[in-house]
């Protein structure tokens, strides 16, 4: 199993998204190793995030409203009852994830992997899947409105 870079876990903790961002603006080719990281509760919104390996990370209730997560890979990551609204996913690697209760309000999931995803109560009601890789039976167990009761 990788480990995540642990400066760069740090470093994410520490950061408000414009700092964040602006060292990733002149950081463009440092690879951005944060699997198996626990950042469950943690606020990333609007975070540049595109092309990090969050594989196996643990997000659970994070706040990642408006991240850029574009080809990320979130492989086994658990998303579960993260904020994930109007978040740009285009082309990231879901595979197997844990997106339960999670909030895709919004979020552009284009051409997205989410092959084994679990999407049980999750918030697709407004969600771009736009050539997305996605299941029938995954999409079943969504929710397609705001109610929770449904």
């Amino acid at each position: 199993t990788s480990m995540a870079n642990e400066q760069q876990v740090d470093r994410l903790n520490q950061a408000v998204s414009e700092t964040w961002n602006a060292w990733r603006q002149v950081h463009t080719d440092e690879e951005l190793d944060l699997s198996g990281a626990d950042l469950s509760n943690s606020n990333l919104g609007t975070f540049n995030l595109v092309n990090a390996n969050l594989s196996g990370a643990d997000l659970n209730g994070a706040d990642l409203n408006s991240a850029r997560l574009n080809a990320a890979n979130l492989s086994g990551a658990n998303l579960s009852g993260a904020n994930l609204a109007f978040a740009q996913l285009i082309g990231a690697n879901l595979s197997g994830a844990n997106l339960a209760d999670a909030d895709l309000a919004g979020a552009n999931l284009g051409r997205a992997n989410l092959k084994g995803a679990n999407l049980h109560s999750a918030d697709i009601s407004t969600t771009n899947l736009d050539e997305a890789i996605v299941t029938a039976e995954q999409m079943k167990v969504a929710r397609f409105t705001k109610d929770s009761d449904l």
